[in-house]
């Protein structure tokens, strides 16, 4: 786990993007990024598609946190805004907006989570 009691909320802002970039575009093959929409799977139901992207998404963010639940729940949500952007709820940039956003909540999470264990 690459979290330190010294990482600041910006330092974990930066790594929890750089890791959603790494597992949204490098680890996300063409055949998963449509295959995990209802309706466009072929080799697999959709469903395993769509939970294996927002796992490695969910690892991504407990490995840099150090805290599992917060992979847990960027695991939950990055399938539900995945979902949204399935059913034409909204276009890429919204839908990137949502994931950098969910980044931002989880730093400040993790690093209100590390000031307060390191002052108890």
């Amino acid at each position: 786990m690459f979290v330190q009691h010294s990482m600041s909320w910006t330092d974990l802002v930066i790594l929890l993007v750089m890791g959603h970039f790494l597992a949204d575009f490098s680890l996300q093959g063409d055949r998963m990024a449509v295959e995990k929409c209802p309706g466009r799977d072929v080799v697999l139901p959709w469903g395993w598609w769509l939970t294996a992207h927002s796992s490695v998404h969910g690892f991504v963010v407990a490995q840099i946190t150090g805290l599992p639940l917060l992979g847990l729940a960027e695991c939950v949500l990055h399938a539900c805004i995945d979902l949204g952007k399935c059913f034409n709820l909204y276009r890429f940039n919204l839908d990137q907006s949502l994931h950098i956003l969910c980044k931002l909540v989880w730093a400040g999470l993790a690093h209100h989570l590390l000031v307060v264990s390191a002052s108890v």
